[in-house]
């Protein structure tokens, strides 16, 4: 199916809709069929691989890259075939594009000079935008004296100094090391909460989406495989695609069993029937951390014996690489064991364990054709 929608939402009116949204380029498919509802206020966060497509959907939104068919509407208003000045949108985008050779105030003031205000109401609001951002000293420096952080402070000052409806981010933080990416994230999201404006950020790095977005559209070749909450995206993936994209997954081969049962090798497995959505040969599914460590004597349900093959300290865990012969004796299942198990238990390379999965934490995907 080609086109996937995220689900109107009771009661509540769509800010921005696409609707059958396709975009070609020559014989290339970028975008087909795209139909999704975003609300007021919302952070929506569209996720996906390198060529997936999500860019180019924000561009569309944006009138940069106007689609081959299918609208776009924003706040009640057919905008498909307008240009970007005559939407109302603010965009950032990961290059900051700031203009070299004008000062951070005048950057900031350059939408609003535009718009023909007051002298002193434009004072006002990049004195407003600067203390928003946190750079109230800056505003006579150039670009090229600020961090890319503080650039980048300054490109959504100016993204939002008009009062736009809806906030477009291109791959905003992508540009930054490590430290100022995580902090300006939080700083972003805490502004737009402070604004409620409605924002679209395209982003490849999951850890952005799952911390930033209200709602993640996950992308791939052209297509939406997936819309919901982080925590709906992460703990019930709708494909092994996306499963295998947000986090980590293990993925050994099994077969349907029973309508709540699984076969993993010669492992019996129970499983909450709402997730078996296949027959026959299947690929069952679940996350590192969601691999427990039988201690003592307890026995818990589904589980199976494995050799512990290689421990890679992680600093606030080991990720663990098991094989199974009971499980599939060429599989390597990975586990997630916390400092505190590992210094309780002892475990070490060499180790036979055995190890369960909850059954409400086992997923099903079609099996490899």
């Amino acid at each position: 199916m080609s086109a996937k929608e995220i689900g109107t939402e009771t009661g509540r009116t769509p800010y921005l809709t696409t609707s059958n949204l396709t975009k070609m380029f020559g014989d290339f498919t970028a975008l087909s069929d795209i139909t999704l509802e975003i609300y007021e206020g919302e952070f929506v966060c569209f996720l996906g691989p390198s060529g997936c497509g999500k860019t180019t959907l924000l561009r569309a939104i944006a009138g940069l890259d106007i689609q081959t068919f299918g609208h776009v509407t924003q706040a009640g208003k057919d905008v498909s075939n307008l240009p970007p000045s005559e939407r109302d949108f603010g965009i950032v985008f990961q290059s900051y594009a700031l203009f070299p050779n004008l000062t951070i105030r005048k950057n900031i003031a350059y939408g609003l000079e535009n718009r023909k205000l007051p002298k002193a109401d434009i004072e006002k609001r990049v004195a407003e935008l600067l203390e928003l951002v946190g750079l109230t000293d800056q505003g006579t420096k150039y670009p090229a004296q600020l961090s890319g952080g503080q650039q980048q402070r300054i490109a959504l000052a100016r993204a939002i100094a008009t009062n736009p409806g809806l906030l477009l981010l291109d791959e905003p933080l992508s540009a930054l090391d490590a430290k100022v990416r995580t902090h300006l994230r939080h700083e972003i999201k805490e502004l737009q909460r402070t604004l409620g404006v409605t924002t679209v950020m395209v982003t490849h790095d999951q850890e952005e989406a799952l911390t930033m977005a209200d709602r993640i559209v996950v992308m791939n070749d052209g297509v939406i495989e997936q819309v919901g909450t982080p925590l709906d995206i992460y703990r019930n993936p709708a494909s092994a695609f996306v499963a295998d994209f947000i986090g980590t997954m293990n993925f050994i081969p099994g077969k349907v069993n029973g309508s709540n049962t699984l076969k993993m090798g010669n492992v019996d497995l129970n499983c909450d029937p709402e997730n078996i959505t296949e027959t026959g040969d299947i690929m069952v599914a679940f996350r590192p951390e969601n691999l427990l460590v039988q201690e003592g004597d307890i026995n818990l349900p589904n589980s199976f014996e494995a050799e512990v093959k290689y421990m890679e300290f992680m600093g606030a865990f080991f990720r663990v690489d098991l094989v199974s012969q009971q499980a599939n004796g060429n599989a390597h299942i990975k586990g997630d064991f916390s400092i505190n198990m590992v210094r309780r238990t002892g475990v070490q390379v060499g180790d036979t364990i055995k190890v369960s999965i909850p059954q409400d934490r086992v997923s099903v995907f079609p099996g490899v054709n």
